[in-house]
């Protein structure tokens, strides 16, 4: 006899699926048994269904492949929602399974009582309960086809007795979904894109992560119409390397002269970003590029909208361009971007091995020159993604991943366990505020029952650094920000997790070198400034003055690491008559 449950598995074998992210329980147990003896489909028991959510969105993106995560009745599956909205936010393929209470007690208020179908429908693109057997295997399949296809999350809710009944029809096989179209833009897009570009004396490219495996073509679209490109922080990896146009990054985050780029500009051109904080856009002479033609328009008014593939889309309009020959305006950006960048250089240069708490900035450029090349970071949400974005330098093959659309905290650590389970093989780094880690503390735990070797580097500042820079922007002196000084190193030893506690700045380099270097998990607690804060490139009226009531002994500068580097070598390199 074939259960229900052994069904769903055996299909989510025939989909490619390893592994299930989640928690034990009650109403999950027919599946959970199901996998436990099914080949080739293992259970990652993780410490809280949140983090297995994220850890399952973390594989997805970074494979490419559907990803799946489970919840029992109740609580147990409500907790996955943060992950799954990341998910969905981020457009990977996630398939959540959300056990129900038994079928004879929905709607009398049972015992951890919650209606999955209505629970999961603001952070899915399907969310179906399946009630009888006779609706297995047709309803999985759809489940697992929709989460690929639509790039998002599909929630499968069915009750636990249902999941133990006898299969009502064979499994048999079935095909999914292993490559996407391209969309090709119309003709007649590609002809007014090459006559707006003709027509512009001064063309800014911005790229967002849509620009993912577009970088030749990116590069040959600047060189013709002599472009500076900025990018936003998920464009940052796609097309910041092996780039002598690059002026940096714009938004809450941004440095260098990206901003004055594209508010100089005769025309910006948008590819491959539905970049969200419209106030840093022009808001006007735009021409934007995306497959996804729901995202045209949405965040500033455009000139001309065109649906296509990225790649493609350059692909057809570079022979139509007419190859400019002015590049002051080019080259003008580039100077100016390099003089930003040398100015707050020192920010984490001047005194290093003196300056106690330590300089995270000099934490995150160490960091960088010392990870693999091919290495995958995953990011917390708060000032890690400020050192993330100016200081982990992309080439090609490296990723670099975060809560980076939906926000959340306390992501990297779950990720950075998806990755390496994605990655047996590849250096895993998480980048962990302390913050982030003491609200999913208990995922170290997980890291240590599986010997993951994932390496957590904690920015320990002893505060939410993100908050506080927040309140000071608002003229609100801070508040209950204060986590307290807390020995993470300690806390990882006890879980069996090799672990260094880092004061002197001087030894941070070959602490982090040594514990990238060892086999299995490793954990640096670096107790890092908490008065160094950033602000963005361009900050209202209003924001100075809450600076001017609230803030004290600030920092207001940042460094850049190793990209102050590359923008001297792009201006040394200006073509001269």
């Amino acid at each position: 006899m074939v259960t229900v449950a052994e069904q769903l598995v055996e299909v989510l074998r025939q989909a490619g699926v390893e592994r299930v992210y989640g928690v034990v329980g009650d109403s999950l147990n027919p599946v959970v048994d199901a996998i436990r003896r099914a080949e080739g489909i293992s259970w990652v028991h993780v410490r809280n269904e949140e983090a297995g959510a994220f850890a399952a969105a973390a594989e997805a993106e970074l494979t490419g492949r559907l990803a799946v995560c489970a919840g029992s009745c109740g609580p147990g599956n409500t907790h996955l929602v943060q992950g799954l909205y990341d998910a969905q936010r981020s457009g990977v393929p996630v398939l959540a399974l959300a056990s129900h209470i038994p079928s004879a007690q929905i709607g009398t208020g049972f015992f951890q009582e919650t209606h999955p179908e209505r629970v999961f429908t603001d952070c899915s693109g399907w969310c179906e309960m399946l009630a009888t057997p006779a609706q297995s295997p047709r309803l999985v399949r759809v489940a697992v086809q929709h989460a690929i296809a639509a790039r998002g999350v599909s929630v499968l809710a069915f009750p636990g007795d249902v999941a133990a009944l006898p299969a009502a029809a064979g499994t048999g096989t079935g095909g999914f979904l292993t490559e996407h179209a391209v969309a090709a833009p119309p003709w007649s897009q590609v002809q007014a894109l090459a006559e707006r570009l003709n027509a512009a004396p001064k063309v800014t490219v911005f790229a967002g992560a849509g620009v993912r495996g577009a970088h030749e073509e990116v590069m040959r679209l600047a060189a013709t119409v002599n472009a500076p490109v900025g990018h936003s922080l998920r464009g940052k990896e796609w097309v910041q390397y092996d780039n002598p146009y690059d002026v940096g990054m714009s938004g809450l985050l941004g440095y260098g002269a990206c901003h004055e780029a594209l508010h100089e500009a005769d025309l910006v051109l948008l590819l491959g970003t539905d970049f969200p904080y419209d106030s840093f856009l022009p808001q006007a002479r735009t021409v934007q590029v995306d497959h996804d033609a729901t995202r045209l328009g949405r965040r500033t008014p455009l000139e001309l909208a065109v649906h296509g593939d990225v790649a493609t889309t350059l692909r057809a309009v570079l022979p139509l361009l007419e190859q400019k020959r002015d590049r002051s305006f080019l080259d003008g950006m580039l100077a100016k971007h390099c003089k930003a960048l040398e100015t707050v250089v020192g920010a984490y240069t001047k005194d290093i091995e003196k300056h106690r708490p330590i300089h995270p900035e000099y934490v995150a450029s160490a960091l960088d020159e010392v990870a693999a090349d091919d290495a995958v970071f995953t990011v917390d949400t708060g000032m890690c993604n400020v050192w993330a974005a100016r200081y982990l330098t992309p080439n090609g093959r490296r990723r670099v991943i975060g809560s980076f659309l939906h926000g959340s905290m306390a992501n990297a650590l779950p990720q950075a366990i998806g990755a390496q389970l994605a990655f047996p093989g590849r250096q895993v780094v998480s980048m962990s505020g302390d913050g982030g880690l003491g609200m999913l503390l208990g995922e170290l735990l997980t890291v240590a029952k599986h010997r993951l070797p994932v390496k957590t580097v904690v920015f320990n500042n002893g505060a939410l650094g993100m908050i506080k820079l927040e309140m000071l922007v608002s003229g609100y002196p801070e508040f209950e920000i204060d986590n307290g000084d807390v020995d993470y190193a300690a806390i990882a030893r006890a879980c069996g997790i090799p672990a260094k506690r880092v004061t002197d700045p001087a030894k941070v380099r070959d602490v982090l070198a040594e514990s990238l270097e060892r086999p299995g998990p490793a954990l640096v607690d670096v107790v890092t400034d908490p008065n160094a804060l950033s602000i963005p490139p361009r900050i209202t009226a209003a924001q100075l003055k809450g600076f001017a009531l609230a803030a004290g002994r600030t920092v207001l500068s940042g460094g850049v690491g190793r990209m102050v580097d590359l923008a001297r070598s792009n201006l040394r390199n200006i073509p001269r008559p």
